[in-house]
């Protein structure tokens, strides 16, 4: 039993950053949704989850296995918990910390060529959802699955022992 609670584990650690990540990636690449700052600050927790994971995966020892697991759990709740912050914003239950962003790079560009990119270019505010379902934004979503996911890990690693 103690062996299919990591077992378990390792696989969620694996398979919620990854999915998370591939729908973010979905929707910026495939739907169009430019991500703003604090979208990317959910991403990050994931991007060092998935390393972690990774690492349980091709290492030795339980013990290390079981600490790696857990680190990856931290870091997906970790984005879980900036995902409540950003979907508070984007529901005005309170004032974010940065308003919009840059969608595009003026390094090499002209001053003409950078201004006309930069008109152009659509702003990417915090404060607003740019898709939700069911009443729930993107960073709601994130929050949700990542807090979950997270508690379901720590769950196969406490049944571990």
């Amino acid at each position: 039993m103690r062996a299919i609670g990591l077992r378990n584990a390792r696989l969620l650690a694996l398979v919620i950053p990854a999915a998370l990540l591939g729908g973010a990636w979905a929707f910026q690449l495939l739907g169009g949704l430019y991500p703003c700052e604090m979208c990317h600050w959910q991403r990050w927790p994931h991007y060092g989850a998935l390393v972690l994971a990774v690492l349980a995966f091709v290492t030795g020892g339980t013990r290390v296995k079981a600490t790696l697991v857990a680190g990856a759990a931290a870091l997906i709740a970790v984005s879980g918990l900036i995902g409540v912050f950003h979907a508070g914003v984007e529901y005005h239950w309170w004032q974010g910390i940065t308003a919009c962003t840059q969608t595009i790079s003026t390094t090499g560009l002209s001053t003409d060529q950078a201004l006309r990119d930069l008109l152009a270019a659509p702003i990417v505010r915090c404060d607003a959802a740019q898709w939700a379902l069911f009443g729930v934004s993107l960073a709601g979503w994130n929050a949700i699955l990542s807090l979950i996911g997270a508690a379901m890990i720590a769950t196969q690693l406490w049944r571990r022992g």
